[in-house]
C-alpha cells in the first residue's frame, strides 16, 4: 500500500541488524542520518546491495516511503532502478 509521498534521493547503507528473528537475510539496508527518516526504517531494494557490497558501503538510491497492510513503514526503492555506489568501507 503506497502512501501519499514522492520518491525521492536518499543515501542509504548496508548493515548488520542487531536481531534478525522475523528479517530476511544477514545484512539490510537503512537510510543514513541526516535525511528525515529514522535509521531505524527498512530500505526495500535491489538484492545486489545486501549481497554483492561489503557491509557499510553507502549508496545513492531513489525510494519512497509506504507502508504494509499492518502499519509497518518502510522506503522503497525498484530493483531495476539505477544506484551509485558512494562510498565502501576500508579493507585494513
Amino acid at each position: 500500500m503506497a502512501k501519499d509521498t514522492d520518491y525521492e534521493t536518499l543515501v542509504v547503507e548496508s548493515f548488520l541488524p542487531s536481531r534478525t528473528s522475523g528479517l530476511h537475510g544477514k545484512v539490510h539496508v537503512r537510510p543514513v542520518e541526516g535525511q528525515g527518516h529514522p535509521t531505524t526504517l527498512k530500505v526495500e531494494c535491489a538484492k545486489p546491495l545486501s549481497e554483492e557490497y561489503p557491509v557499510g558501503t553507502r549508496f545513492l538510491i531513489r525510494a519512497k516511503l509506504t507502508d504494509r497492510a499492518d502499519g509497518g513503514e518502510y522506503l522503497y526503492s525498484s530493483w531495476r532502478w539505477p544506484v551509485e555506489v558512494i562510498s565502501q568501507p576500508n579493507s585494513n
